[in-house]
């Protein structure tokens, strides 16, 4: 019988289409290691080949990182190529394990938001505008900005900022602009924004935290006046 390639398995079992649909933990060490050779040989396909290769190494990851590139080469289907990402994807595997993780920032309080967001925003001269996405923690997930408009007015899409939030897992989210004259207080299409946001939000079920208003020296919080 025919071996079948990988691209014309079930779309379910397809190592880069179970990762997109299931993240990566799903996936076994065969199939990760797959994904990075992409192919096997004539004889096996990339997963069964991996499987193969771990099999040999007891299935440990540490006993495969100690391979060289001769030893994989020897395994009908791996070339040069392939055996340098297989080592590659072992180091950086060993690299990681002593890196400390990423301590992410704290945007709870609106001080907390402008003294993350002022260094960023204090010599603009036009508006920026900017999204804050953040887990049940109030830790970071993710700033980017929306828009980078004029002297005194950003145009925002609403909806960009919800499928962002959406996409990157966040239940709470804050915005914030500058104001380039220095003036704290919102204009009415400032107040406007906000108040799609906070029903949006509220369909969403996203919780909306502030909007912060960024000057060089100071801030104005829409949650600390009330207006949120």
């Amino acid at each position: 019988m025919d071996k079948l390639n990988i691209n014309q398995w079930a779309a379910e079992d397809r190592p880069r289409e179970k990762l997109m649909r299931l993240g990566p933990s799903a996936l076994s060490d065969a199939e990760l290691l797959a994904i990075l050779v992409g192919s096997g040989s004539t004889k096996e396909d990339a997963v069964t080949l991996m499987k193969r290769i771990l099999a040999d190494c007891r299935n440990n990851l540490n006993t495969l990182g100690k391979m060289t590139i001769h030893q994989l080469c020897e395994y009908n289907g791996v070339g040069e190529a392939k055996a340098i990402t297989i080592l590659a994807a072992c180091e950086l595997g060993k690299r990681r394990q002593m890196e400390t993780p990423e301590e992410r920032p704290d945007l709870g309080t609106a001080t907390r938001i402008y003294n993350h967001m002022h260094p960023l925003m204090q010599d603009l001269d036009v508006e920026e505008f900017w999204l804050l996405l953040m887990n049940h923690n109030y830790r970071l997930i993710r700033e980017m900005r929306i828009s980078h408009g004029g002297i005194t007015e950003v145009s925002v899409d609403v909806r960009i900022i919800i499928k962002e939030a959406v996409l990157a897992n966040a239940t709470i989210l804050a915005v914030c602009h500058n104001h380039p004259s220095g003036n704290l207080r919102p204009s009415s299409h400032d107040v406007a924004i906000t108040e799609s946001l906070r029903q949006a939000c509220n369909i969403m079920r996203i919780h909306f935290l502030d909007h912060v208003i960024v000057t060089d020296g100071s801030y104005y919080s829409f949650h600390e006046e009330g207006r949120i």
